[in-house]
């Protein structure tokens, strides 16, 4: 027991190791989907030369790293893995829409991730994080689950091209449209029961359908990690100085601070973590844990590595000290092994989770002051372009500039905190820039 308290933070008389264990196994059931979604993410870059085999080792490897730190370093119930969202900004815009290799991309999450190492042992995190409404910070959240939800529909070919009004509803009658379809009702019904693992187990029953409608094609269940090395350390350094550099890594680190910020802070009220005067003990060393999943999984070959806002439900069924994470991690590890299972999952079977995650992303738009037009026009904003526009940064950028624009036009000029006057006049010269040149990468 004295090994448990000094690693994990484990008293004896207020934990037990069974519920502790339960709990790290709940967390990794209620998060696994990210095996087989963010490989079937990053699969739209299987042609630009990244192994979608090679994305799931390193999606567990960042997994199962990141959560080890956690429990040992912060001592704390919570899982990590590649976020949803950072995932998409990653291959759809950053790769496929701004032109730039999956290299450059990586590169940016490096860097991303040493810059929040430094935020993270610093009040600097604190006062940018301070400077940026609430409102946007909300809106941010949930714009990027109207745009993970988009790409399921759009990978599933629930939404298609249309030549006369951009998109049209697919075919929902025959072949992937059909098993999306399925896949969403099943997936629906277990996450209404509040199943444990609900989204993972209608993956899995809708791979399993598949098979018959010539779908699914499963070639084994346990077999060696695939290999690494064409993704690991995979790094460009030659255009890190160029403005759309800058774009990229800041984008990256505002979605993982306001991300980890809110997951963090969710699960520990309801752990009962959260003292009165709205503190968390040992919150530096969760964002340190964070920061540096976050760069071994650049290392490894993947997104940026975030908290899960799964970690929830180990924390309902008990879980309170690093044992929990621990579990989990251990759980992540032994999943390496059944690479053949998460890689034969088709994207109709992941896409119902995208559409799922999504709508459960939408939570903080509730909080936005709807009837508030200054907070509400750039809220919306955000949230609308970023599916509209296929791009999370333009969302986060113009949603920025608009507010800046709404409070100064409505003479609330001093409400307007430096931060955000500095950030608002780059991003327009960002625009400016943009819209003068053509990027190298293009």
């Amino acid at each position: 027991m004295a090994f448990l308290e000094k690693a994990f933070g484990f008293n004896p008389k207020e934990h037990k190791v069974g519920t502790e264990v339960v709990a790290g196994i709940t967390t990794f059931l209620t998060m696994a989907y990210i095996l087989a979604v963010n490989p079937s993410i990053f699969g739209a870059l299987e042609g630009m030369g990244m192994p979608t085999d090679s994305v799931f080792t390193a999606t567990a490897l960042a997994a199962l790293v990141a959560t080890f730190v956690m429990a040992f370093l912060a001592k704390k119930p919570f899982g990590l893995a590649p976020g949803m969202g950072l995932n998409a900004f990653f291959v759809f815009t950053v790769c496929l829409t701004y032109g730039y290799s999956w290299q450059f991309a990586l590169t940016a999450v490096f860097i991303e991730g040493i810059i929040f190492i430094i935020l993270s042992a610093t009040n600097v995190r604190t006062w940018i994080l301070n400077s940026i409404p609430v409102s946007l910070k909300n809106a941010i959240g949930a714009g990027i689950g109207l745009f993970i939800a988009f790409i399921g529909l759009q990978n599933s070919h629930l939404v298609v091209d249309n030549a006369s009004t951009l998109v049209g509803l697919g075919d929902i009658c025959h072949g992937e449209g059909l098993l999306t379809v399925i896949g969403l009702v099943i997936s629906s019904v277990l996450v209404m029961l509040h199943i444990r693992g609900g989204i993972l187990i209608g993956i899995l029953i809708t791979a399993i359908i598949g098979i018959p409608m010539g779908i699914t094609s499963f070639n084994g269940i346990v077999s060696a990690p695939p290999s690494i090395a064409p993704i690991f350390m995979q790094f460009e350094w030659h255009n890190i100085f160029s403005l759309d550099m800058l774009i990229i890594v800041f984008t990256f680190l505002f979605i993982d601070m306001f991300d980890t910020m809110g997951t963090v802070i969710g699960v520990s009220q309801k752990a009962g973590f959260v003292k009165e005067d709205g503190t968390i003990d040992g919150i530096n060393n969760v964002f340190m844990s964070d920061a540096i999943g976050t760069v071994v999984g650049a290392c490894f070959g993947t997104s940026t590595t975030t908290t899960y806002v799964e970690s929830s439900a180990g924390v309902g069924a008990g879980g309170r000290t690093g044992l929990t994470a621990f579990s989990t991690a251990c759980c992540f590890t032994i999943a390496l092994f059944f690479a053949p299972v998460f890689l034969a999952i088709p994207s109709a079977a992941t896409a119902p989770s995208l559409i799922i995650v999504g709508m459960m992303m939408m939570q903080p738009a509730t909080k936005i002051e709807w009837t508030n037009y200054r907070e509400s026009i750039p809220a919306f904003l955000t949230m609308l372009l970023m599916p509209c526009c296929y791009s999370i940064s333009d969302g986060i950028l113009i949603g920025m500039i608009a507010y800046v624009v709404m409070f100064a036009l409505s003479g609330k000029i001093k409400q307007i905190t430096p931060t955000m006057w500095v950030l608002a006049i780059l991003f327009i010269a960002r625009y400016i820039v943009m819209f003068s040149y053509t990027p190298s990468a293009m």
